[in-house]
């Protein structure tokens, strides 16, 4: 393959891997945030054992009692500072890795973001389950566009 095709994979792969995770993550956290055991209750949201249409249509069937509201903690942190700029900068390095035909960078990627956080996390364990799901999303998408453009490259990302 020649130069110029070479560095239009690689170019391509870090950028899909960047931006295109970024929306993909954001998806993924928010249909996390949507799930029944995700945290406190919005009250704009109908209980999920009486689902209800955009016209006020219930289904048939065996009306639920409605669960009981979640209490919320009053110092419950939002989103760790930085994220959104630490996971583009991870799929980055974690792409980059990949393609250069190194798989064990993937484990110091993943050791600096874990000890760099950690601090925060410790302070507001809040915090982690959204830590945990945006990274594994993050890696996943990274890993992805890693593996296609080597393959695209035709090289291995085994390679040792």
């Amino acid at each position: 393959m020649n130069a110029g095709l070479t560095a239009l994979v690689v170019v391509g792969a870090l950028a899909v891997s960047a931006l295109g995770g970024w929306g993909a993550v954001a998806g993924l956290l928010r249909v996390a945030s949507r799930s029944p055991d995700s945290g406190p209750v919005d009250a704009d949201d109908p209980p999920p054992s009486q689902p209800v249409t955009p016209g006020g249509w219930v289904p048939p069937g065996p009306v639920l009692p409605p669960e009981p509201a979640r209490a919320t903690e009053p110092d419950e942190p939002g989103p760790l500072r930085g994220g959104t700029w630490i996971g583009v900068l991870e799929r980055v390095a974690v792409t980059g890795v990949l393609l250069a035909g190194y798989p064990a960078g993937v484990a110091f990627v993943i050791a600096i973001k874990g000890l760099g956080r950690y601090p925060e996390l410790r302070e507001h364990p809040g915090s982690s389950e959204r830590f945990v799901i945006g990274t594994l999303g993050s890696l996943v998408w990274a890993a992805g566009c890693g593996i296609l453009g080597a393959v695209l490259l035709g090289t291995s990302v085994l390679a040792v």
